[in-house]
């Protein structure tokens, strides 16, 4: 069951999917709400079904109000807690990088995400061929939401599901832009940042067989 903390400093949801590989976080700052009290750090889990159903009743004029009932208090704990050192950060148009999973999944099933100094490289293999589509550093002045920005500690790769990769891009209405990071664990963060308000965070593990290597990429 997803897990909802109230805390002084905003709400935030995570939620994990049944077979542990990838992780969802999100995060509303008081400042997006109408009204907006927490006096101590307050965890639940919330049955999103069920909570999808109580906001359907409501139009966008209503107000809803979220207070705790004694219960069991859950101290949910995440794989990615820990410290993990950040190799790469990609920060790119929202649109061009749902458009690049989108016809990647056409081929192949995994993507496997290359981050050099040349540019981060989006490459997939299946029955029909191979596919690389490569996003090099590009400053847009004028327009910074169309802007690649590339920060790079050092070169990193790893493959991941193309399946979880277009469910977060169902998110791309919220944001312009979206920043990919990848860690020196090769665990991969997805956010697209919700407004002034806050965020939406997508994590996911690696998959184990080496496709880079299938791919001549290492």
């Amino acid at each position: 069951m997803p897990t909802s903390t109230a805390l002084p400093t905003g709400f935030s949801l995570q939620a994990m999917d049944p077979s542990h590989v990838a992780l969802v976080a999100l995060l509303l700052r008081p400042d997006g709400f109408e009204h907006y009290r927490c006096d101590r750090n307050i965890s639940m889990g919330m049955n999103l079904n069920n909570m999808s159903k109580i906001l359907k009743c409501g139009g966008n004029d209503d107000i809803i109000t979220i207070r705790p009932m004694t219960a069991v208090i859950l101290s949910p704990s995440s794989p990615w807690d820990d410290e993990s050192k950040c190799c790469a950060v990609v920060r790119m148009p929202s649109s061009e990088f749902q458009r690049i999973c989108k016809v990647l999944s056409s081929i192949g099933d995994t993507v496997v995400i290359s981050v050099t100094n040349e540019g981060v490289q989006f490459s997939t293999r299946g029955d029909i061929g191979t596919a690389n589509i490569v996003c090099r550093q590009n400053i847009n002045v004028d327009k910074p939401e169309e802007s690649t920005v590339i920060e790079m500690s050092q070169p990193v790769s790893s493959q991941f599901p193309l399946r979880y990769m277009n469910s977060f891009t169902k998110a791309t209405p919220l944001s312009n832009t979206v920043t990919i990071s990848l860690t020196s664990e090769l665990l991969l963060a997805v956010e697209y940042t919700i407004a002034e308000m806050g965020y939406i965070r997508f994590y996911l593990a690696p998959k184990i067989e080496d496709l880079a290597e299938a791919l001549g990429l290492e």
